[in-house]
């Protein structure tokens, strides 16, 4: 079964429009977007997603391959400017054995880490502990993630422009 956005119904990612959602986006290329995670493990923990209800990377196509990556990359470059943190998982979950908590719908997690940080209270306590509410974390990255895609689009537009294409 469909959703509004040709997704499955009861798909969180496919339906990222319905309200108190579409805030945690952070940005949106042309087949993905990266979105805040709703249950955080750390401030700035967020995923990279693609559009099209995919559910592992056999059946991405090439341009969402390349542009999971591109973000994931961005995803990189915004957490380690606005958190610096000591390190970053960054990593893919496939099906429930594996940890996935949306099934079915391929998405790159990204979670800043730091020595000595409170992760494993969500395995011992059942609970999570988290310093900045999404608000906070979306005020921080956004800016960040729209001066990435700028600097990247210009500079795409110079190598166009040596290249005559």
């Amino acid at each position: 079964m469909t959703g509004a956005t040709g997704g499955h119904t009861g798909c969180i990612f496919c339906n990222i429009t319905e309200p108190g959602r579409e805030e945690l986006v952070l940005t949106r290329g042309r087949v993905s977007f990266v979105i805040l995670n709703l249950y955080p493990y750390s401030s700035g923990h967020l995923m990279v997603v693609p559009n099209r209800h995919a559910p592992n990377l056999a059946t991405t196509t090439a341009e969402e391959q390349a542009e999971l990556m591109r973000l994931t990359r961005h995803g990189e470059m915004a957490l380690t400017e606005a958190y610096a943190p000591q390190g970053i998982n960054i990593g893919i979950n496939l099906g429930k054995p594996a940890g996935a908590g949306v099934l079915d719908h391929l998405h790159v997690h990204l979670v800043p880490r730091w020595n000595g940080d409170t992760n494993f209270m969500t395995a011992i306590g059942n609970t999570r502990v988290l310093p900045e509410d999404l608000q906070a974390s979306a005020a921080k990255l956004r800016p960040i993630f729209e001066r990435l895609a700028r600097e990247e689009g210009t500079a795409a537009g110079a190598q166009c422009a040596e290249t005559n294409i």
